[in-house]
């Protein structure tokens, strides 16, 4: 028989082994205290004695399919090195152990680039390898083991891995053997690491997300939302992001992506979606304490409301909620009126100009509360009424979420 490398592309047994690792799937462990690392909080989510059931399942199933021969086990630093550690202990056959080392994260994301650290361990030619993952999500890592390995001239060539995404996963190659399906959540602990921290931990921990609350605050002018975006900042200690103020700032500094919005401005062009968006991730990206944001002026319709999700979970955020400050016309037109008073501004000054701008709002605002109702995170707020009166309605509805 000739030596070759069985790189799995369709899925053998999937569904009786998704079946079965249901059972494993378990609930967050709400006997522990919150713990931190840099400056992220992590909730317990896995006992140890969760991890070592799914771990001596993995041994067990790999056992049954190679008691006649000896493989070897590639481990993939550094995650695996503590599931390697106890794979072994449960493992009861002859085998050989050796490493592998790449990297593709850091933080809390993904780089997209897997970089090869350690190679594969030589004298491996028609022997049986089973590579041992810590985790496995969108598949570059393990896209980049199939490529290490295709020159080798293994007799068998297997995966293995203790956690799996597959949510996230690509599906290009057979996972054989895994203990434990997870959802995607950014988890420490067991060898896991956020920022090289919590590699020691017994126990698994996933980014506690209840701390951050993300809003898009609503409002037609006059509504006060600037007003109550700042009440809001300061009692959740929340970044307050308005679009308007975003756009200025970049354009006055000279920044790549305002001297690229000036260009279609100057034109007499909208700004596409995604300049802006461009924008909005620098000023999250650059406010890395925020206990959470406050959108104001954005989204303006369904397809930036998707774009802003599509943000938001690429930093393993969420919208929380989107809060509309609701009032009478008639109320906002004299609040306006008066105003423009005060500032000068001739589009405060004139009722068909406010009432054109009220129309536009009604217009682009419909589609996105559909959008957001459909996701149960659409609110109504007052906004008649004593400013203090209508932060206490707000502080309602935040309170809310963080109890949720």
């Amino acid at each position: 028989m000739g030596t070759k490398i069985r790189l799995n592309l369709r899925f053998r047994g999937w569904r009786a082994k998704k079946e079965k690792s249901k059972r494993y799937l378990c609930p967050s462990v709400k006997t522990q205290p919150l713990i931190t690392l840099h400056d992220k909080q992590f909730k317990p989510y896995l006992s140890e004695a969760q991890i070592l059931a799914a771990v001596k399942k993995v041994a067990e199933e790999v056992a049954r399919d190679y008691k006649d021969e000896v493989p070897i086990f590639v481990g993939v630093l550094n995650g695996a090195f503590m599931f390697v550690s106890d794979f072994l202990k449960h493992y009861p056959h002859p085998c050989e152990v050796s490493f592998v080392k790449l990297s593709s994260y850091q933080g809390l994301t993904s780089t997209g680039i897997v970089e090869t650290l350690l190679d594969v361990p030589a004298n491996i030619k028609g022997r049986s390898v089973i590579i041992l993952e810590d985790i496995i999500d969108t598949g570059r890592t393990l896209q980049e083991l199939v490529h290490l390995f295709s020159s080798t001239h293994v007799k068998d060539f297997k995966i293995a891995s203790l956690f799996y995404k597959s949510e996230l996963y690509n599906g290009e190659y057979t996972i054989d053997y895994f203990g434990m399906e997870i959802p995607d959540k950014f988890i420490v602990g067991y060898g896991l690491d956020y920022m090289e921290l919590g590699r020691n931990l017994r126990a698994v921990y996933q980014l506690n997300q209840q701390q951050m609350i993300n809003i898009v605050l609503f409002g037609k002018p006059g509504a006060g939302k600037g007003t109550q975006a700042g009440f809001l900042k300061e009692e959740y200690k929340l970044k307050h992001i308005s679009t308007g103020d975003v756009f200025r700032y970049n354009i006055k500094n000279n920044t790549e992506m305002g001297k690229l919005a000036k260009s279609y401005i100057d034109k007499g062009e909208l700004v596409p979606d995604s300049v802006t968006i461009k924008m909005l991730r620098d000023e999250v990206e650059s406010n890395p304490d925020a206990n959470g944001f406050i959108f104001d002026g954005f989204p303006r319709t369904t397809a930036q409301a998707k774009a802003l999700d599509d943000l938001m979970a690429s930093k393993d955020m969420q919208i929380n909620a989107t809060i509309a400050l609701e009032a009478d016309d008639e109320v906002l037109i004299e609040r306006i009126l008066e105003r423009g008073k005060q500032s000068g501004r001739s589009d405060d000054q004139d009722e068909k100009s406010i009432r054109n701008r009220f129309g536009e709002y009604n217009e682009k605002t419909a589609p996105l509360r559909e959008y957001y109702e459909a996701q149960g995170k659409f609110h109504v707020v007052n906004g008649i009424g004593a400013i203090p009166e209508i932060t206490q309605r707000l502080h309602k509805v935040i309170n809310s979420l963080q109890e949720a």
